[in-house]
């Protein structure tokens, strides 16, 4: 029996979801356009999922993808629904619709024995404008400056002991455990296991201060890193 040229499996992937509280696509091709540019290399042809949960009334579903696609982000589909009718406008205009439906819950993690080494990746020379640092299936400390322009990735946990200007990419296989600490925090963008902030989401009091992140209930939080 000869082999079937394509074989299908389920998987799971992070999206970003970009939630719309406007109606106009020019207002929301300018929006999405200052947060591309804010992390292009973050954003710029990202996949991004459509939640139109706060529109109402009549929109021009076919505007709105095309206004997400000029400002250099990939439409996968729309989501957030609010009734049929609101479906079927969109399944009309050609456009994907997702459902937002909770998976089966995953089983815990065994239990990580006491004495096993802690897997660390550490870098001392300051990282430059345009250099990329990524820590698989460890931690990532720095213990120097981060420029803008340059990117921390890491499976795990990531630790600043400088400037930090840049961007930092934590949990990064997905693990929402994961936390990120700076002593002096100016990021470009922060991000845990795929929800993150730009520059601009930062609260302004924790500018410039050391401070901490994680996610609780999959929200990022801020603390000061006492």
């Amino acid at each position: 029996m000869s082999q079937s040229p394509i074989e299908l499996k389920g998987s799971s992937f992070t999206l970003s979801v970009v939630h719309l509280h406007h109606a106009q696509p020019e207002v929301i091709r300018q929006a999405l356009q200052e947060k591309v540019e804010q992390a292009p290399a973050f954003l710029k042809s990202a996949p991004v999922v459509i939640n139109v949960a706060s529109l109402s009334g009549e929109v021009n579903w076919k505007e709105i993808q095309q206004a997400v696609t000029s400002a250099g982000l990939r439409v996968v589909g729309f989501s957030g629904c609010k009734d049929e009718q609101q479906k079927r406008a969109i399944a009309r205009a050609g456009l994907p619709l997702l459902n937002e439906g909770k998976g089966p819950k995953a089983p815990p993690p065994p239990p990580v024995p006491d004495n096993l080494p802690a897997k660390t990746r550490i870098v001392h020379a300051p990282v430059r404008s345009g250099q990329q640092i990524y820590a698989r299936n460890s931690d990532l400390i720095v213990i120097s400056s981060v420029s803008a322009g340059a990117e921390l990735i890491a499976d795990g946990n990531i630790h600043v002991y400088g400037m930090m200007r840049g961007r930092a990419l934590a949990g990064a296989g997905g693990d929402a455990q994961c936390q990120i600490f700076c002593t002096n925090l100016s990021a470009e963008l922060v991000s845990i296991a795929g929800q993150y902030w730009l520059s601009d989401q930062i609260p302004p009091e924790f500018s410039g201060q050391a401070a901490r992140l994680s996610l609780i209930d999959n929200v990022l939080t801020i603390k000061p890193l006492n």
